[in-house]
């Protein structure tokens, strides 16, 4: 590493040691070949990417060096998120659909040393030539696969052709049926697979099946997370409305839930993952929007409300649980009509039993606030944290995880304090400005 040693920034990382597949990455990233990484959602990918990319970084280049372009916004703040954990120093900017463009034109008249961005952006600013192209010199593909299946195959192909400098292409995916096309101009490329034979063998996987007396399939629904309790759990549907309607039956039987689909508000989105990831909601409805690029950890239940079209799908909803070493439970809600998919291997499923139990799971401890400034009013995580505990009177183990948007930010704090604390900050300021606080809808 030129700057950091591998082993500082896995400290900054909080990562004890790198997996096989993380090492056989960072070894073919010292060769000049180009490298198709194939491995399981969940096992570590972007680290595997990561850091051959900040050790080829050259300080002294003021330009952009390197392009990593993913299929969804998620994964693109994802990413950015892990390179920014890193603490390596250069500049990385995140461009995707959703986000204020001018913002970005902004972040890019000083060139990151990396960008990341969604094909469909990526594309907006090349024509309109806020990037400084030829600079480029390593182009990441992420979660290729991904890109083909969402319809980006025109816009990936237009940024590749835009880059007239590339010495070194990777190109990542969760599965082998990946299509490697010409455009991409991979040069006598290294593979790797790591993608694991048995789907119920990977990751600490273990998949179960509830057996649902109906075809409507929300009691059984309701009954299996009276059975798992307060554990975190993810609940795949199959389309938007059915995600909606799902999450507000719930809601009315006294589980607290939120959901997320691809048509929200992006402030919204951004609302509901935050109160899952920070432990104010237990349980996430969603659609397979979110089988990739959300790196939330401790998920120990993913339910399969409705069942996957593909394997493929099957795969990337489970590979929100069971990350890395943990451990984690796939299930699957079977109506009298459905049967287990022909890709697994009924001998490796169990069926899980339900006990006639409905006591609703504990309601989570801690609550999420909405607090109506960001990055771009100069607030940071660290100003937050002196203003709840002065202002609000709250001790360091009252305030959880918080997160810093470009205009609004979120808190998550003690659930019992929040009443106290809403009112002691009521009128006060945060870098002598007035901001909104409240609890995020």
């Amino acid at each position: 590493m030129q700057n950091l040693s591998v082993e500082t920034i896995l400290a900054n990382l909080q990562i004890d040691k790198l997996n096989d597949m993380q090492l056989a990455a960072i070894e073919a990233g010292k060769e000049d070949n180009d490298i198709v990484l194939l491995s399981a959602t969940g096992s570590g990918k972007t680290i595997a990417f990561l850091l051959p990319l900040v050790a080829g970084l050259d300080k002294s280049n003021k330009k952009t060096q390197a392009m990593i372009v993913v299929p969804s916004r998620e994964l693109a703040q994802q990413i950015e998120l892990v390179f920014k954990s890193m603490g390596t120093g250069y500049k990385v900017t995140c461009c995707y659909g959703g986000h204020k463009r001018e913002i970005e034109e902004n972040n890019l008249i000083e060139p990151p040393a990396v960008l990341i961005g969604t094909p469909g952006r990526l594309c907006d600013h090349i024509r309109r030539e806020n990037i400084t192209t030829d600079s480029i010199t390593t182009l990441i593909l992420d979660e290729f696969d991904k890109s083909l299946e969402l319809g980006f195959l025109e816009e990936v192909s237009f940024i590749v052709n835009s880059l007239p400098n590339v010495s070194k292409r990777v190109l990542t995916s969760a599965t082998e049926a990946v299509d490697l096309h010409d455009f991409i101009q991979l040069s006598n490329p290294i593979r790797l697979n790591y993608i694991t034979e048995k789907l119920t063998e990977s990751l600490g996987l273990e998949v179960k099946t509830v057996q649902s007396a109906d075809k409507d399939k929300l009691e059984t629904l309701l009954q299996l997370i009276c059975n798992i309790g307060n554990r975190s759990a993810i609940v795949f549907c199959n389309h938007r409305e059915s995600v909606e309607r799902t999450s507000q039956w719930l809601a009315e039987q006294g589980v607290l839930n939120v959901f997320y689909h691809g048509a929200m508000e992006q402030k919204d989105r951004d609302s509901a993952l935050f109160k899952f990831r920070s432990g104010a909601a237990d349980l996430l409805v969603t659609t397979d929007i979110a089988a990739r690029g959300l790196d939330i950890p401790n998920i120990r239940y993913i339910i399969h409300y409705h069942l996957p079209h593909t394997e493929d799908i099957f795969t990337h909803r489970n590979g929100r649980t069971a990350r890395m070493d943990a451990s984690g439970t796939a299930i699957l809600i079977l109506s009298p009509e459905e049967s287990l998919p022909k890709y697994l291997d009924a001998d490796t499923v169990k069926e899980m039993p339900l006990q006639d139990d409905k006591h609703l799971p504990e309601k989570p401890k801690w609550t999420a606030l909405f607090i109506a400034a960001g990055k771009k009013d100069k607030v940071n995580k660290i100003d937050i944290v002196g203003f709840l505990s002065q202002q609000g009177e709250l001790k360091k183990e009252d305030i959880g995880l918080i997160e810093v948007k470009d205009f609004f930010s979120f808190a998550a704090i003690k659930k019992i304090k929040a009443s106290h604390a809403l009112h002691l900050i009521k009128d006060k300021k945060i870098k002598n400005q007035k901001v909104k606080i409240a609890v995020a809808k």
